[in-house]
């Protein structure tokens, strides 16, 4: 603004108008300022020349520029900050989380951010957690129960409000203990699936399966205490009837997905994690590790998220594979993902070949897929053998009837998928053997095949060789 009051001849007030102009980037305005400047310059004996460039030097500052005072202002508050993050992590990244915990987004960026500085983000507990983040040591923050979907800060206070009078033992105590008017159905699923009550019962599938059971067990007795109230003079409560309905626990990746719907991320795991100590078998590159090379890379990872982009090739779909050690993004042609798209899914794993290259125009990396595999495609490609060990106690009926809906048929088919062989290494009291089953037992290397073979036989072990 003093630049054009001194060499442009403004007024305070049309100085004013100039910075306002600059600052919403009219081109109109700017295009009859600019004539206004120089004209004024020339009044002043200044050239043309030089209006024109100082005029081009405002403009530029104006793309993105602060003032002094806006600029000694945010140098403060960064100084401030970084100074209570270096001192008082906890408190700090409790402080910044609470702030965005209706961001999902955010609270996942600030999570990973607090675990690289040695914070780490303890999971929700029903019995310890407040509505908010909250620091519980100098290098530990507990989760907030309002950060939970489905949750909100009405149900958490009263949640909070009911456990002072003493923690909650168990589902049921905790549905008869809470208005169940603001901690509804889905609050309590909510809090099942984020682990909020893990330090109760650590098998959540019990617990969500229970939770109608609880609930209607909660109303009872509270009816029923209503009208003991009414009839008699008994002022105690009715007991609460605990009545568990068995159910299978989950599986470690069933567990997460869970969570990822209560919270959504993962917290307390990574679904690559189940399948890690396979992958390393086939795929030993972390994508941390990943370098230009000039041959095709193998990497695998979790697909994270995906999204398409138009370009002069046609349609591009972009997948982010995280593997726990990074998140990269890899470039997937059009008639590459229409080959392979019921394998490019999200939270499932995902195996690339893919050239690694410098991309001069970002500095990092650029990552462009040749061939994609899910994980049973993997096994066939990589493995060499499926190899079961069995004990004394196995029934070659029940293995038959596990591996049939499996088997390849015959291998000489043209039609067949490329499929495993099958070895069975029997031992009990009195003999010992290794026998690998004919030809048309060779099987689809599957997930749920290994999960049959672990559940109905009971093996020593089940295991693919590579």
């Amino acid at each position: 603004m003093q630049i054009s009051q001194i060499i442009g001849g403004y007024t305070l007030g049309g100085a004013d108008l100039l910075r306002r102009a600059m600052g919403q980037k009219k081109p109109e305005e700017m295009a009859q300022h600019r004539g206004l400047f120089v004209e004024g310059a020339e009044k002043k004996a200044y050239s043309a020349d030089l209006a024109n460039k100082l005029f081009d030097l405002m403009a530029m500052f104006a793309e993105y520029g602060f003032n002094k005072s806006h600029s000694a202002a945010y140098a403060v508050l960064t100084y401030q900050t970084a100074w209570l993050k270096a001192h008082y992590p906890a408190e700090f990244m409790a402080a910044t989380l609470s702030s965005d915990m209706d961001d999902t987004d955010k609270v996942q960026f600030f999570v990973a951010d607090a675990q690289r500085i040695g914070v780490q983000v303890l999971p929700p507990d029903i019995n310890l957690s407040a509505c908010r983040f909250e620091p519980v040591s100098d290098h530990e923050i507990r989760y907030g129960l309002g950060a939970v979907k489905g949750t909100g800060q009405s149900a958490v206070e009263l949640i909070v409000a009911a456990r002072a009078d003493g923690p909650f033992r168990d589902l049921f105590d905790f549905c008869g203990r809470v208005d169940r008017r603001l901690v509804n159905r889905r609050t309590v699923e909510a809090l099942v699936r984020a682990g909020a009550f893990d330090s109760l019962d650590p098998d959540r599938a019990k617990l969500l399966a229970n939770t109608p059971r609880a609930i209607d067990a909660a109303d009872a007795a509270g009816a029923a205490a209503d009208q003991a109230s009414l009839f008699s003079e008994s002022t105690g409560s009715s007991a609460l009837v605990t009545d568990w309905l068995p159910v299978a626990p989950w599986s470690e990746r069933q567990r997460l997905q869970e969570e990822k719907l209560a919270l959504g991320f993962f917290l307390t795991g990574h679904p690559f994690t189940a399948h890690e100590h396979e992958i390393r078998r086939f795929v030993q590159m972390r994508l941390a590790d990943l370098q230009p090379a000039p041959q095709p890379i193998w990497m695998a990872g979790v697909v994270a998220a995906q999204r398409t982009q138009m370009t002069r090739r046609g349609k591009m779909l972009f997948v982010t594979l995280d593997d726990g050690s990074a998140r990269v993004d890899v470039s997937v042609f059009n008639e590459l993902y229409d080959a392979n798209r019921r394998i490019v899914r999200e939270d499932e794993l995902l195996v690339v070949l893919g050239k690694v290259s410098r991309d001069d125009f970002t500095g990092g990396q650029r990552l462009v897929a040749e061939r994609l595999l899910d994980l049973a495609s993997a096994r066939r490609e990589f493995g060499k053998r499926l190899r079961i060990r069995l004990n004394g106690n196995a029934d070659g009926a029940v293995l038959r009837s596990v591996i049939t809906p499996f088997a390849a048929g015959d291998p000489s088919a043209s039609d067949q998928a490329p499929a495993l062989p099958v070895v069975i290494d029997y031992t009990s009291e009195v003999a010992k053997c290794a026998i690998e089953l004919g030809a048309p037992w060779r099987v689809r290397p599957e997930e749920s095949l290994l999960a049959a073979i672990s559940e109905r036989m009971k093996p020593i072990a089940v295991d693919i060789e590579y």
